[in-house]
């Protein structure tokens, strides 16, 4: 991967990290068409209350509004966690040309670990997926704050 996936990443392990200062769970999404990023967020369930506010759907959103529709076609989605089925999905809608993921999450993946929901060959789009940049970082920010809970 090349050295603007990795600063993508970093700054999307930034989303991540302050997400987790918010008590929230520590996952970031940066999404980009090539050095542009459209959108940066982190979760953000506990702040509005909303079970739908993972970091991958509230970029999804906020990319949209930054460029006037729902078509992200051309961009990449940077998370720092595997998406779950549903932000997946999401990305699948959104028409993300590419997802690059950190860790992989082998209790709820959605773009492999579980479920391969956006390389699905039933569907009429499919996404292209990257795993493992700097998963050791965030597995590691993963870990920590759900041992501070327990």
């Amino acid at each position: 991967m090349s050295a603007d996936d990795r600063a993508m990443m970093r700054a999307a392990l930034a989303e991540a990290r302050a997400a987790a200062a918010r008590g929230e769970v520590p996952v970031g999404c940066v999404i980009a068409r090539g050095p542009e990023v459209l959108a940066a967020a982190g979760n953000e369930r506990e702040a509005r209350g909303d079970a739908t506010a993972h970091a991958e759907v509230v970029a999804i959103r906020d990319a949209g509004i930054a460029l006037g529709g729902w078509r992200l076609d051309g961009a990449t989605a940077f998370v720092t966690l595997e998406p779950c089925p549903m932000c997946a999905g999401a990305l699948w809608q959104a028409r993300i040309t590419r997802l690059v993921y950190a860790a992989a999450d082998p209790k709820a993946g959605g773009a492999g670990s579980v479920m391969d929901i956006v390389r699905n060959p039933r569907l009429p789009h499919r996404v292209e997926v990257e795993s493992g940049l700097l998963a050791d970082e965030a597995g590691a920010l993963l870990r920590e704050f759900f041992a501070a809970r327990r």
